[in-house]
């Protein structure tokens, strides 16, 4: 077995009619859905469009989180820094 049909799991002409006879299957299982190839192009855009933004808010909120966090806890850290360094320097 040479490498494309390893690649394509049979002969390329067996690969090419099964594609053609599926194709030919959707194809008509689509139109009579009424729906259209640039339909489901549009879909799939608005719905990778929408993690993307999801993906943003998130980190978008997460670095709010952060910000908000590290108010408190950088504050907190110098100062115990801080004393524990004065404490060294009294013995």
């Amino acid at each position: 077995m040479n490498r494309l049909s390893q690649f394509l799991g049979d002969s390329p002409i067996r690969v090419f009619f099964r594609l053609l006879v599926l194709s030919f299957v959707v194809g008509l299982v689509l139109a009579t859905l009424n729906i259209h190839p640039v339909q489901l192009y549009y879909w799939a855009e608005r719905i990778v469009w929408r993690i993307w933004n999801m993906g943003f808010a998130f980190f978008d909120q997460a670095l709010t989180y952060l910000a908000m966090g590290a108010v408190v806890v950088v504050p907190i850290f110098v100062l115990m820094r801080l004393f524990r360094f004065g404490s060294r320097r009294a013995d």
